[in-house]
């Protein structure tokens, strides 16, 4: 692949134009603030006297972003060292900078829209996982990149990642026009792809051999979302929170003692084994309404089997046969997931296998998850992993299918069982490579399976936070492959903060990722997305919280005041007691006008659809929770977005995101 610019100073002259000046003897890119115009300098060119030099070093371009004022050029200015793959060095993102092409500020933006959208973007960047390479295609796994080996060679690294795991594709739009048109041009030097999703690499010692072990796990920018925002299946195929896990085990060569590793690539084996996850591939969703538990909702359209049969044919061309493993609870919430999932599941080359996970390791017998691998060993050993030993130019082993595994979230218990598919097939590896005998396991070794169980256990968490707002559950099992009381009293506080972070704070985090993702383009005028900064709901709607939060305030005086008898303070009790009452009761009546729900793509028709399907109930939505909702709802909560009635969709495409430009 052609090398990347890893460093560059940063020209600014006057209000014209950014020179971005790589470091070494390159050529240099020019924006014109003016126009956007994006040029290749030729290697003549020198830096105007005149222009104004940055101390800030520039460790990347991710991207151009138009919102509503100015567009915006966002650059990396602070990067870590996350570790060192095969000699290619792995950064993760630390710090950004928001340029702006027109003539206003990135940090006192003139207009409270354009400031609301900059904290939406900047918000999104801080609170992310972003990874990046210059020398190695991270977005693509090991066995991959081998097929396609000699159709990459002299491309740049932005024709070669996975559109899939390109998660600052529509932010490089433009770069990418340009370089399109211009192929005989460097811009593909100044295009550096991001990657949202887990790196960690860990040097360990077994049996007299030195190895690495790596974990890689790459988050799908298509459907991508919060927890209760995002579920299911779009028109297109692709699932809310869809992950690649590559496990790489990099074994050295056997040398003399006291002798030196040549170079950080030097490995006689390299291997990967890849799982996969992804929300179950129907027309589904959780509706928020203030309850701990929420309303589950799916709905039956003619396009489901369709969606279905696109994502998994497109998975099977990726991936090869697929087991798909299914861990939603067959009773109770959950069972209509699971009854949907299996009343659409007809395709060939899919092997379909349940596990109530709950039921089989309740009562903390979590060593039953045995079961599960023994019931999937026939199919792991049938589709393998990928092997490629030393300098050979043919591998010796490669992986022919994938295990996808499913829950509700698609975390915690998602997370327990790739964790355990990970060791069986790590045990298999070295049993196969003669580091392990036939009867010793991972177990058998702390220190290597302490340094295992960390690394998964860190992903899981990773994964858990980005998608669902914490640390993940259950992940004491992982860490110590005991399941202790300690660990479900943590997973009590680790529930709670998921609650409060879905129902209170995930509308703008959602909001981050379609401003990001380009599900939502603004108009150049502010003044069209003013319902971003104001609230419109009915003022008895806004009160209730005032209300409620001020009496119970006075209860608590109260009980300092002095009294005269038992009595003396019944009534102003009684009368705070009751105002605090009333609050509460219509808050969580009316329960959705309280939740922070996305609004850039609304989710009205969701949360108000009455075709063919399953409600599990109509919590939050008023006293006649089935009616249809009032102008005033509808104006305030989906600004009049498209609703569905009947089943048919009028406007907004149900279970899909819409690009909308407002």
């Amino acid at each position: 692949m052609r090398p990347l610019h890893q460093r560059y100073t940063l020209f600014t002259e006057r209000n014209d134009t950014y020179i971005f000046v790589p470091e070494g003897e390159t050529q240099s890119l020019t924006i014109h603030r003016s126009s956007g115009e994006i040029v290749i300098n030729p290697s003549t060119y020198t830096v105007p006297f005149a222009a104004q030099r940055s101390e800030k070093v520039i460790y990347g371009i991710i991207g151009l972003i138009s919102l509503s004022l100015s567009d915006y050029i966002i650059i990396i200015t602070g990067r870590s060292l996350q570790g060192r793959l095969m000699g290619h060095d792995v950064f993760r993102a630390t710090d950004f900078d928001i340029l702006p092409l027109n003539a206003v500020s990135a940090y006192v933006p003139p207009h409270p829209v354009e400031a609301h959208l900059l904290a939406l973007v900047r918000s999104h960047l801080y609170g992310g996982n972003f990874l990046f390479s210059y020398t190695y295609d991270l977005t693509r796994r090991m066995q991959a990149q081998w097929e396609t080996r000699d159709h990459d060679a002299g491309k740049a690294l932005w024709q070669v990642v996975d559109e899939r795991f390109f998660w600052n594709r529509f932010l490089q739009s433009k770069f990418i026009e340009v370089a399109t048109a211009n192929p005989s041009t460097p811009y593909g030097a100044f295009i550096l792809p991001i990657m949202y999703g887990t790196f960690a690499i860990k040097p360990t010692f077994l049996h007299g051999r030195h190895m690495q072990l790596a974990l890689i796990s790459r988050r799908s920018r298509f459907r991508a979302g919060t927890r209760y925002f995002r579920r299911g299946i779009d028109h297109d195929g692709h699932v809310a929170n869809f992950n690649e896990t590559e496990q790489l085990l990099l074994v050295e060569a056997q040398t003399a003692a006291g002798s030196v590793r040549i170079s950080d690539d030097s490995f006689a084996t390299k291997l990967s084994f890849v799982q996969i996850r992804g929300s179950v591939p129907v027309f589904w969703s959780e509706i928020n309404t203030l309850r701990y538990k929420p309303d589950l909702q799916i709905m039956d359209l003619n396009e489901t089997a369709k969606a279905m049969r696109s994502h998994l044919t497109e998975q099977n061309k990726l991936y090869g046969n697929q087991s798909l493993v299914n861990l939603v609870n067959q009773k109770g919430h959950e069972k209509p997931v699971k009854e949907a999932y299996e009343r659409y599941l007809d395709l060939p080359g899919v092997k379909y296998q349940y596990f109530d996970f709950h039921q089989e390791c309740k009562k903390m017998r979590w060593d039953r998850i045995s079961l599960l691998v023994d019931q999937l060993r026939e199919d792991l050993d049938k589709n393998g992993y990928f092997q490629i030993d030393g300098e050979d130019t043919a591998p010796k082993r490669v992986q022919t299918g994938v295990v996808r595994t499913n829950c509700m979230d698609n975390l915690d218990r998602t997370n327990v069982v790739q964790a355990a598919l990970a060791k069986w097939t790590l045990n298999q590896q070295l049993r196969d490579l003669g580091i392990l005998s036939e009867t010793d396991g991972v177990d058998d070794y702390e220190a290597f399976s302490k340094e295992f169980r960390e690394m998964w256990a860190d992903h899981a968490d990773a994964i858990a936070k980005a998608y669902g707002g914490s640390g993940a559950l259950k992940s004491d099992f992982t860490r110590t492959n005991k399941r202790t009381r300690k660990g479900a009293l943590e997973d009590g506080y680790k529930s709670v903060m998921r609650y409060i972070k879905n129902t209170f704070f995930d509308g703008p985090r959602q909001d981050g990722f379609d401003l990001i993702s380009g599900n939502w383009v603004p108009r150049k005028n502010p003044s069209s997305a003013l319902f971003l900064v104001t609230d419109s709901r009915p003022l008895v709607t806004r009160s209730m919280p005032a209300i409620a939060s001020f009496s119970l305030f006075m209860i608590c005086a109260g009980l300092t005041l002095p009294r005269t008898s038992d009595y003396s303070l019944f009534y102003y009790f009684l009368l705070w007691f009751t105002l605090f009452s009333m609050a509460m009761t219509f808050m969580f009546i009316n329960g959705i006008d309280y939740v922070s729900w996305p609004k850039l793509n609304p989710m009205t028709d969701i949360i108000y659809y009455n075709g063919p399907g399953y409600r599990s109930a109509h919590h939050g939505k008023g006293l006649n929770p089935t009616a249809e909702p009032g102008a005033s709802k509808q104006r305030w909560l989906g600004r009049g977005a498209g609703r569905v009635k009947g089943g048919s969709i009028e406007e907004v495409e149900l279970g899909t995101v819409k690009k909308r430009v407002d």
